[in-house]
């Protein structure tokens, strides 16, 4: 049907080392567009002579790019990691055993169809199963460029989307209509972040003074919050990082709230009959009582990380809405959406990453919030145990930051509240990916199940005589 012409082993070998080179130069240097080398290389793979090979090559390429920026997972997991790599270069295989089918099936018209598969398989990938995860997307490595201002609003799923139009659009120069299809849906997707409301702020400012303690003791915690005060006698709002208790919020703290008439916001757990727990965020009020509290709605797969939130909601602080969700929640736009949905002004997040994960896992996970505050266009604060903390600007900037490890560092600036934050255009395209690449891969593998199986007869080219009875 056209379009499906193989790709040579040699091809394909220099194929996958420049996807390999090009993701590793773009999260790991931080030259954000070579992804386009690397989602170029991957559609040059879909190309390749059969399945197996296409399984072959993508978990190859998985370990290859997966492994070296997850080096922390070993640190963490032990022998157990390398099943964990292979789950994310799974997804890739996934995609190039797809991809290979579109092209064969649907001809020409299989370069509009790449950028849903590759956006659907992403989505699902890093929402909507038990092993979710999504610092990887290839939309996080443009959350540490200058563009990232410019374009957030479409979204981590939708810059991986327009990326992938933009290669596929290319791919098809020579046919026409894919290629004006590809280039419509680029124009539309990008071009509709424009109509998004005005962001600006309303003239409220709340000053922020937050401490990195990883597993304080008591003396710590008085001690941490004593010269945050200090620093930052006028702070509204103080923070202390996920875990910083691993039960309810001890007296002394509430006194110091009480005595110094300040808001804190500091993590915890809620301990149930049961032995079990959530693992939570809680604001205590300048009167020593817990005003609001939020337990962590994605506990992290294979931890004693507590029982999943029972239901999200967002604090109405005195300056206005403020969605607070913990550490590994804002991985999550399923769960930022919803903080979103229900009129957070700034986003909060108490974070416990541990010194001995390493820089590179504090680095990658710090990708995050610049990302979460471009795409709702509100101001994200990250307090962390060990760095990096962040306090970002509404447009994806990172305003103020405390490094890594920086025990006793402060991050003290100001959130600006402006109206609600928007929900991104892939709110919407994200959900919608993931359902047409279901519904085109199942079509794929009925299609390929129904079609005869023909082998080829290496005695074909032989005339047997047919003998007459």
């Amino acid at each position: 049907m056209g379009e499906n012409k193989t790709v040579s082993l040699p091809v394909a070998m220099i194929c996958a080392a420049i996807a390999v080179a090009c993701f590793h130069i773009a999260f790991a240097v931080g030259w954000s567009f070579f992804i386009l080398g690397f989602l170029a290389s991957m559609v040059a793979l879909s190309g390749l002579a059969s399945t197996r090979q296409a399984v072959y090559f993508g978990l190859v390429i998985g370990l290859a790019i997966y492994a070296p920026h997850l080096s922390f997972f070993w640190t963490i997991f032990g022998w157990p990691a390398i099943a964990l790599w292979l789950v994310l270069s799974f997804w890739l295989a996934i995609f190039l055993v797809s991809a290979r089918a579109a092209r064969m099936r649907f001809g020409y018209w299989a370069w509009a169809v790449i950028p849903f598969l590759w956006t659907g398989i992403e989505y699902f990938r890093s929402e909507l199963y038990f092993l979710k995860f999504s610092w990887l997307s290839v939309g996080y490595a443009f959350a540490t460029s200058k563009v990232l201002p410019y374009f957030g609003g479409v979204g981590v799923y939708g810059i991986g989307f327009c990326v992938m139009l933009l290669v596929t659009a290319a791919f098809s120069w020579r046919r026409i209509v894919p290629m004006t299809v590809c280039l419509a849906l680029l124009a539309f997707v990008s071009l509709s972040q424009l109509i998004q409301p005005s962001n600006r702020i309303k003239g409220t400012f709340v000053r922020v003074a937050g401490v990195q303690m990883e597993f304080p003791g008591a003396p710590d915690v008085t001690h941490g919050l004593d010269k945050a005060l200090a620093a930052s006698p006028h702070a509204d709002i103080f923070l202390l990082s996920e875990y910083t208790f691993h039960g309810p919020i001890p007296s002394f703290v509430r006194k110091w709230c009480a005595q110094h008439q300040k808001y804190l916001v500091i993590g915890g757990a809620e301990n149930l009959s049961d032995g079990k727990f959530y693992d939570t965020a809680y604001v205590i009020g300048p009167k020593g009582d817990v005003v609001f509290q939020q337990a962590k709605c994605v506990p992290v797969q294979f931890f004693n990380d507590g029982l999943p939130a029972r239901q999200q909601k967002v604090w109405n602080s005195p300056w206005g809405k403020i969605g607070i969700g913990v550490c590994y929640d804002c991985s999550y736009r399923r769960v930022t959406d919803e903080l979103i949905c229900q009129g957070a002004q700034a986003l909060i997040f108490p974070t416990m990453d541990s010194i001995a994960w390493g820089e590179a896992e504090h680095y990658l996970h710090a990708r995050v919030g610049p990302m979460r505050a471009a795409e709702f266009g509100i101001v994200v604060v990250r307090i962390a145990s060990s760095g990096i903390s962040q306090i970002v600007g509404r447009d994806g900037t990172v305003v103020v930051q405390a490094g890594f490890p920086g025990q006793d560092s402060l991050l003290i600036g100001n959130i600006g509240f402006g109206p609600r934050g928007w929900l991104p255009i892939d709110h919407w395209i994200a959900p919608i990916c993931a359902g047409i690449s279901g519904l085109v891969m199942i079509y794929l593998a009925v299609a390929c199940l129904l079609t005869p199986k023909t082998r080829a007869n290496p005695t074909s080219h032989v005339q047997v005589p047919v003998t007459k009875l």
